[in-house]
């Protein structure tokens, strides 16, 4: 899950939100389990053929996203954006953050402003609906977790990955208890309503551009409930926008 979800639900914390969310997301995942099968990692050209735009400017991206890890104490807290996800963020003490500069179709000025190739590039593909740097302190350890909604599929590029003594990127994804590990320029396609999780075994900050895709080729009942919920985050995120914006 990525700060782009932040917007999928109302900014408040406790237990009975807590529960709340629980309850929606595993709704919402049996309706589309229902009527959407597909494998955990999904091909790229198939079904983002957009990729190749951040593929050939990710050394560009790369350069934006270290220039915002210069003040990263300035970059919010992933839990601090969404608290009802306190227990896959704030669950070690070590530090998971997220500069959000897109949500379901709601651009965030301030922090677009902070990179403009990255901003460019995500205003030129339509079906990114969210765009997100996500920085993982060294050691820190995302716990298994799903995401909700299976009309989005998540896009992960790595920017500046650490590495293990034998050259390896130290930082590995888990999808469906496969481990991936993707480095500087790489990228990977995948339905994160499969359980997943992330941990950083280098010793630097894994710095990854997320991004969420509209899912095409769904059966016409799905596309339009997609639609609907879409269309709601997107209000959502509008009514929220200041708390979003962090530069």
């Amino acid at each position: 899950m990525t700060a782009a979800d932040v917007a999928k639900f109302p900014a408040e914390s406790g237990a009975t939100l807590a529960s709340l969310y629980d309850l929606s997301t595993s709704a919402m995942r049996r309706i589309y389990d229902r009527r959407i099968t597909g494998a955990p990692v999904l091909d790229v050209e198939s079904y983002f053929p957009g990729a190749r735009r951040f593929v050939d400017v990710w050394p560009k991206l790369r350069e934006e996203a270290l220039r915002v890890a210069e003040d990263l104490g300035q970059v919010p807290r992933f839990h601090e954006l969404m608290p009802e996800q306190a227990e896959i963020s704030a669950n070690d003490g070590r530090d998971w953050r997220m500069l959000v500069l897109k949500a379901y179709g709601t651009s965030l000025p301030r922090n677009t402003a902070r990179c403009p190739v990255l901003a460019q590039t995500v205003s030129a593909e339509p079906d990114v609906l969210s765009a997100a740097l996500s920085f993982l302190a060294p050691g820190k350890h995302v716990p298994e977790h799903r995401g909700p909604f299976r009309g989005v599929i998540r896009f992960y590029m790595g920017l500046s990955v650490p590495t293990l003594a034998d050259g390896r990127p130290a930082a590995v994804l888990t999808i469906d208890h496969r481990e991936h590990r993707v480095a500087n320029g790489e990228c990977l396609l995948w339905d994160d309503t499969f359980p997943h999780e992330v941990r950083n075994r280098g010793d630097q900050v894994r710095i990854a551009l997320l991004l969420d895709i509209r899912r095409r080729g769904m059966p016409l009942d799905m596309a339009l409930l997609s639609g609907a919920l879409i269309s709601a985050i997107g209000l959502s995120v509008r009514l929220r926008r200041s708390q979003l914006d962090h530069a």
